[in-house]
């Protein structure tokens, strides 16, 4: 088997890197790529780079995930995300090879309590949220054989995340507060590449189990709570911190104005991934605690 790989150096596709590798021939390609272009702001080289390398499965992990800054440059983020996924789709459509592709929450408006489902209404509320949707649509509408897998709050000790900037404010400032009325589950780029990799063999095998897929780690929290769960861990582990967990601060998404605005309810129902490839997705708390470990103990 041979897989094209894109975005080879972001959070997931570093873990994917390793994921795959055990399933054939690996080609994995970033923006700086010499060889073969694996830059998605080139159209024409992103496709002449599938016909020549002819995979048999394509894994964008590839995107524009500036949310704020996609308001004030939406057609930067639209080629990223919308127009490139859509290259991909009709070159693998032409393959018959199966693309993976990586969504977001964002598509859906981010109210109410209870997790989305796969089939419910997309409203998304900013612009980086409506083009991933177009990449979806995109991918759905060439045809071709995919597995499209939303998530949400992704994080990978390699590289920044939300636990690294919180336990570095932690340390350097007298008081932090973080948002307590957005809900979502961090979700570890370990656990998508890992799933990836596991639902690229079934489908390969069954290509009835393509479609689209909620992936997220088990479990709900708040901003709040996981920088309280982060600190906690921190001091537990004999991190110096200026602002403890007992003194973390809370505030509402109101009072903390962002150019683009922010889904309250990233929630993610994944009963249909589950059940598809015979899953059991961990708590969010087990993938965090491993990473702040690991991230933990290379600082002290």
């Amino acid at each position: 088997m041979r897989i094209l790989l894109l975005g080879k150096n972001g959070q997931v596709g570093w873990e994917l890197q390793r994921s795959l590798a055990p399933l054939g021939t690996l080609i994995a390609l970033d923006s700086r790529s010499t060889e073969y272009c694996g830059d998605l702001n080139d159209l024409h080289g992103l496709a002449a780079t599938v016909t020549h390398i002819a995979p048999d499965v394509i894994v964008n992990a590839a995107a524009y995930t500036a949310v704020d800054q996609a308001e004030s440059e939406p057609q930067v983020a639209q080629r990223i995300n919308g127009d490139a996924v859509s290259v991909l789709a009709i070159e693998a459509q032409k393959l018959d090879s199966l693309l993976v592709h990586y969504s977001t929450d964002y598509v859906f408006a981010g109210h109410g309590n209870t997790p989305w489902q796969e089939t419910d209404a997309t409203t998304p509320i900013n612009r980086y949220g409506a083009t991933k949707l177009d990449g979806e649509r995109a991918i759905q509408a060439s045809g071709c054989n995919h597995l499209i897998f939303r998530t949400s709050w992704v994080y990978s000790s390699r590289g920044e995340n939300f636990a690294k900037t919180i336990i570095r404010l932690a340390s350097q400032r007298d008081t932090l507060s973080v948002i307590s009325d957005q809900f979502g589950s961090p979700t570890g780029a370990e656990l998508l590449a890992d799933i990836t990799a596991h639902a690229i063999r079934v489908t390969r095998q069954q290509p009835e189990s393509g479609g689209l897929y909620h992936l997220a780690a088990d479990g709900e929290t708040t901003w709040f709570e996981y920088a309280h769960f982060v600190l906690q861990q921190a001091q537990a582990l004999g991190l110096p911190l200026k602002v403890t967990c007992a003194e973390l601060a809370s505030t509402l998404t109101r009072d903390y104005p962002t150019p683009a605005q922010r889904p309250h309810n990233s929630r993610l129902d994944t009963h249909k991934l589950k059940k598809a490839f015979a899953l059991q997705l961990p708590d969010w708390r087990i993938g965090v605690t491993r990473m702040l470990k690991e991230t933990i103990e290379n600082a002290l």
